[in-house]
């Protein structure tokens, strides 16, 4: 797999990671009668950093990637 390609499915992993942070606040959250804002933050402190940090890893890994594998395209383009 190229560095394009790699840097794709890290994004996704990324992508996932933050969509399963949310997904976990709102199961803590599962059995209060009310909604708010607050309440929702209240659920994310719960989950905690862990993922957030995670993803954002895998989002700068990804975008690291990508930008490698755009280059050396550019760069045999140039060559050519």
């Amino acid at each position: 797999m190229n560095n394009k390609g790699v840097g794709a499915v890290f994004c996704f992993i990324s992508a996932l990671l933050m969509a399963t942070r949310y997904v976990s606040a709102a199961l803590f959250m599962s059995n209060v009668t009310s909604w708010g804002a607050d309440l929702f933050q209240s659920g994310l402190s719960y989950v905690g950093l862990p993922l957030k940090i995670a993803s954002i890893i895998a989002l700068i890994a990804g975008i690291v990637f990508l930008g490698c594998g755009i280059y050396q395209d550019i760069k045999n383009v140039k060559r050519q």
